[in-house]
């Protein structure tokens, strides 16, 4: 996939390029939903936050009520505490205060941790520089976010502390908050599989249409016990995302051909949906 960039080095991209670029072809096929990340990776130059310069603009007065929430919650005095961090964060917490004022990069560079890493965000932003096709794919990568509802990948946002399942006070819980803004607001087509890797807090946000969306997750096997693999399915999630999205190929477009497609990486399993769950494929790791 090339050599490495640092998001200090993507961060000074020209947003022309890869942000508000020309539409080019796109061979459209699955929609990936991702969760974002606790830590985030504070860009170290680029333009301020512009909610103009997001997708889906007509979440932008509930993100406004957000945005002027959490700068108010993070000046008081038990900041820490109503946003559930420890004091190890509280220059996190204090970066929320400026929030519309500090640097911006796409959020598959602001966004960090396992499932970032082993997706290869910084490679494929990178290379979305010299490639439309890819650049699109990316922007039909969407992050849930607690703050902005959601986003695509290559959406200017600042770094900010902030989890869905916090009670910013007049707003309440957010994942609460957000549902019924992202159930009008955030639509599939009825034709589009929906590749869900987010956790239940961003899941309830946004439950989707059970016949289209399939969540991926991962269990470890050891002789006849089965466990489910909870913070390294993260890892896994990110490298199918990953191979996904570098893969020359188009993507998948129906459930049957993203099962395939993982069946050539992995050893998994494919559970259908049912009316009150969504369909679930599994890798299925075996020591």
């Amino acid at each position: 996939m090339g050599a490495s960039l640092t998001a200090a080095t993507v961060t000074d991209l020209t947003w022309t390029r890869i942000g508000r670029s020309r539409r080019g072809p796109y061979d459209g096929g699955v929609k990936i939903l991702l969760p974002p990340s606790e830590g985030k990776t504070p860009a170290i130059s680029g333009a301020p936050l512009d909610l103009t310069e997001l997708s889906g603009q007509d979440l932008n007065p509930q993100r406004r009520k957000v945005v002027s929430a959490l700068k108010r919650v993070s000046k008081r005095k038990d900041a820490l505490t109503l946003l559930g961090v420890g004091p190890s964060l509280a220059a996190d917490v204090k970066r929320n205060t400026e929030i519309d004022s500090l640097p911006c990069a796409p959020a598959l560079l602001t966004y960090s941790g396992v499932l970032y890493e082993a997706m290869g965000a910084s490679d494929l932003v990178g290379q979305a520089q010299s490639s439309e096709t890819l650049a699109q794919r990316l922007r039909s990568v969407h992050v849930f976010s607690a703050l902005f509802g959601q986003v695509n990948g290559l959406d200017p946002i600042p770094a900010y502390r902030l989890a869905m399942k916090t009670d910013l006070g007049t707003l309440g819980k957010l994942s609460t908050w957000w549902k019924p803004v992202l159930a009008k607001k955030f639509r599939v087509s009825p034709a589009e599989v929906v590749l869900d890797c987010r956790s239940s807090d961003y899941r309830a946000a946004w439950p989707g249409p059970n016949d289209q969306v399939v969540t991926l997750g991962a269990v470890n096997v050891v002789g006849d016990k089965r466990s489910t693999v909870s913070h390294w399915a993260k890892f896994y999630r990110g490298e199918f995302v990953g191979r996904l999205l570098a893969d020359e190929r188009e993507l998948p477009a129906t459930v049957d051909e993203l099962v395939a497609r993982a069946e050539e990486s992995y050893e998994v399993e494919f559970t259908p949906h049912a009316k009150s769950k969504p369909a679930a494929l599994t890798i299925v790791l075996r020591d």
